[in-house]
């Protein structure tokens, strides 16, 4: 008897298809101040992938309002895998409720809710700091005060205020404020605030304008046009801003002996003879036996991205 076999058949499957590679963890920032709110999507090194910006009127808006301006920078969240947000917030915030307390130009974030908030809009974990101390965090991360344990950044400008980190960790008391309302003038200009002789009264943005007109130097007050200028009523003017602004700083050196200070927003502007001029009367006033010496550095950061920049940084040390 003959057997006959039935042809080979081959089965083939068909191989399967690799998986599709994680999304990138990515890091959330808000700037959330005055007017505006500024959001945006990072890489963990600290290149901004994607980035928002809306506004609202700072004088009317009601918590609602905010909450809008807040939901339409947030939406640029979706699609990421947001590994954590870190809020930069301005004026009095309380970062273990998760709340602003009180912003003296904005009556409607009195008390705002901004990381619950944040957090129901994205689903992600989120946190909030102080602008100004919180771009210590940035320059820790992605700038030039990396591999340090303790040194300070120096927010200028409109705004004004210095971050510290002291042996590894903010400097971050509850109800702490970032130095602007520090007095240095006990019968000086009324600030803000209510009380007189702040330092943001004598180092800000508005006090180099007013100066400079009264000195006759036209509209045209910036620090950069004044430095570029030259002459003597221009060089008096850029002379005092630069005491100003180390009446404050020296007060941080002889506190907590940060010895690097790193400059954020206008004072970039001074070059390196500002640079080197606010360093000489640091020097001058807060060197001390047994403290690193003080130094000022430049931030390269664009002054639009050292708020989101330090959110960031608030992130990776909290991971």
């Amino acid at each position: 008897m003959v057997h006959k076999r039935s042809p080979l058949r081959l089965v083939t499957e068909a191989a399967p298809r690799p998986a599709a590679p994680p999304a990138p963890r990515r890091l959330g920032a808000v700037e959330l101040v005055p007017g505006r709110v500024r959001a945006a999507v990072l890489s963990v090194a600290g290149e901004i992938v994607d980035r928002a910006e809306t506004s609202y009127d700072a004088a009317t808006a009601a918590p609602a309002d905010i909450g809008a301006a807040l939901a339409e920078a947030a939406g640029i969240f979706a699609g990421h895998a947001i590994r954590g947000i870190g809020v930069a917030a301005a004026g009095l915030v309380d970062p273990r409720a998760g709340l602003i307390l009180e912003v003296n130009d904005v009556p409607g974030l009195r008390g705002y809710p901004v990381t619950e908030r944040l957090a129901a809009l994205t689903g992600a974990s989120v946190r909030v700091e102080h602008r100004a101390r919180l771009q210590v965090l940035g320059d820790r991360w992605f700038g030039a005060g990396r591999g340090r344990r303790s040194f300070a950044s120096v927010s200028t400008g409109e705004v004004l205020g210095v971050g510290i980190l002291y042996d590894g960790e903010v400097v971050a008391p509850p109800g702490g404020r970032s130095g602007a309302h520090m007095t240095v003038a006990a019968t000086g200009e009324r600030c803000t605030c209510g009380k007189r002789g702040c330092w943001k009264t004598l180092a800000t943005t508005g006090w180099l304008r007013a100066r400079a007109r009264a000195a006759g130097l036209g509209d045209d007050t910036s620090l950069d046009a004044l430095v570029n200028r030259g002459g003597e009523s221009a060089g008096r003017v850029v002379e005092e801003y630069v005491r100003n602004l180390a009446l404050g700083l020296a007060n941080m050196q002889q506190l907590f002996a940060p010895g690097l200070f790193i400059l954020h927003g206008e004072a970039r502007e001074g070059g390196e003879g500002f640079r080197a001029a606010l360093e000489e009367r640091l020097r001058e006033a807060g060197a001390f036996e047994g403290a690193e010496q003080p130094r000022v550095l430049v931030s390269t950061a664009a002054v639009d991205d050292v708020a989101l920049l330090g959110g960031a940084g608030l992130v990776l040390s909290r991971a």
